[in-house]
Formats: C-alpha cells, sequence, structure tokens
C-alpha cells in the first residue's frame, strides 16, 4: 500500500458552473442510486461502457510491482479490470468520496479472482490521502465531471503519479457529427432521464444530472489542455463510439516539461 500523507489544502476556488456540484449533493445523489447503478450504466449504454472501460485498460502501460489508482472509482468496474489486466501482480486501490457505491465495490472484490490484490477505500478526489509519486498509474472513469473542481482533481491526479507514469481520464464526450449531435442530445436531455428515473426512483434526478454534467463539462481539446495545465506531457484522446465518449491520456514527465496534445482519430 502507497504511503498515505496529508493532502495540501486547495489554495483554488472551484470554476462557477450552473449545475450543483457540490460534494453533499454529488455524494446524496450517487448513494441513493447505488443499488441499481451497474444495471443502469448498462442498460442506458446498451452495454457499450463495457467496451469503453476494456479499451481504456488496454491503453495502460501497466507494470507488475508498482501500485494503480482508480479515483472516483465508484462500484469498481475499473479498478476490477485493471486487476485483471496485471494478472494479480499490480496492488490496485480504488477510491471514492461516496460509501454507499464503495460496499458494491468491496462486494465485487470479494468474487474477484484477484481479490487479494485490490483495495477499496473511502477518500475525495480534490485531495486523495496519498503522498506524491505513489502511482504508475492514475485513472478515472465517468467520475472528473462530477469533481467540484475539475482542475483540483486532476493536479491531485498528477500529484499522485510517478515520473513516467500515466493519467488517464474515461469520460462522456458531446458527439460532433451532424444528425447524430441532435440525436444523442435528444436521447440524453429527454429519454435518459425519465427511463433512469422510473428505475433508480431516484428524487434528486440523478439521471438529469447526467446531461447537465455532460453539457457543461469540456472536452476534447478543452479538457486536454486543462491535463497539460496540470503539468501533464504528450497529452492526447481517442474518440470513442462516434465520440460519444472518450479517452485522454497524458505522462507525468520525468523532467517535469510539460509537453504538446495531439488528437489520435
Amino acid at each position: 500500500m502507497p504511503a498515505v500523507s496529508t493532502p495540501p489544502e486547495s489554495t483554488s476556488s472551484p470554476a462557477e458552473e450552473v449545475v450543483d456540484k457540490s460534494n453533499f449533493r454529488v455524494r446524496e445523489m450517487f448513494r441513493q442510486i447505488a443499488p441499481r447503478y451497474d444495471t443502469m450504466n448498462h442498460l442506458l449504454s446498451l452495454n457499450v461502457d463495457r467496451y469503453w472501460r476494456w479499451r481504456a485498460v488496454r491503453k495502460l502501460r501497466i507494470k507488475p510491482g508498482v501500485p494503480v489508482l482508480d479515483t472516483c472509482t465508484g462500484t469498481g468496474d475499473l479498478a476490477l479490470a485493471i486487476s485483471n489486466a496485471g494478472a494479480g501482480d499490480v496492488e490496485v486501490v480504488g477510491s471514492d468520496f461516496c460509501h454507499a457505491m464503495l460496499e458494491i465495490a468491496d462486494r465485487k472484490a470479494m468474487q474477484h479472482q484477484h481479490s487479494d490484490g485490490i483495495q477499496f477505500l473511502e477518500a475525495d478526489s480534490q485531495a486523495l490521502p496519498f503522498a506524491e509519486q505513489s502511482f504508475q498509474c492514475v485513472t478515472v472513469a465517468f467520475g472528473l465531471r462530477n469533481v467540484a473542481d475539475t482542475d483540483r482533481g486532476l493536479s491531485e491526479m498528477f500529484r499522485v503519479c510517478k515520473p513516467g507514469g500515466q493519467v488517464m481520464v474515461l469520460e462522456f464526450a458531446r458527439p460532433r457529427l451532424w444528425g447524430l449531435r441532435q440525436i444523442y442530445g435528444f436521447y440524453f436531455q429527454h429519454v435518459l432521464p425519465k427511463i433512469g428515473q422510473w428505475f433508480a426512483r431516484n428524487d434528486k434526478s440523478a439521471y438529469q444530472y447526467l446531461p447537465e454534467s455532460v453539457g457543461q463539462f469540456p472536452d476534447g481539446e478543452a479538457l486536454a489542455v486543462k491535463m497539460r495545465a496540470a503539468g501533464l506531457a504528450d497529452v492526447r484522446y481517442t474518440s470513442l463510439t462516434l465520440g460519444v465518449a472518450m479517452i485522454y491520456e497524458g505522462t507525468r514527465p520525468a523532467n517535469e516539461t510539460p509537453g504538446n496534445s495531439v488528437a489520435s482519430p
């Protein structure tokens, strides 16, 4: 287990946004939908979310014996996939600030073939309780947009990543293709919230929050710029499923010299 340290106090204030992403609101929302979270994700994405995680894990340069951190891990799907890719030779730590989600992740880990190498713990992604340069890879899947201060979240991911290590973000995006963009927007704005609300029985409108948060979150080059500003080099992004999601990759350089952003087809 990597050394634990007390993170520095934040000197930046969260960016002003219309969507309420306060810690209390987001934590309570996910607490309420936790029991049906996995089912709803697979249903509403037509199971494509599994493929997206598989693509993301394939891009990780995992080395035996060096720990990996998955932030905003939720119910642990990406952390478990990383553990599988490491074949039990890599310790995987999953962190999240919603205890109800972590309880589900723990139950999954108990059934996992490499359960001894997985640990889940409660932590705020804006103040990770780990020493600097603790992990070879730091990942987040569909969680960065829920962090109140995106820049602080990226800064913390960079801080705990080893020089030469990877920071990876898997996140929803807005399709650019005309026609698909309109269809996707209608589904996200009008259909998905109603289906999600009916199944999840959540009075905090979690599935109304989803399109709102995606709509206001930077994607493509805009997020790459933020990653570069956090200190990451060789930042690149790969479009998935006609632009519905994107994988962003960056490296913490050994010499701490930022690199350029590259868009992958």
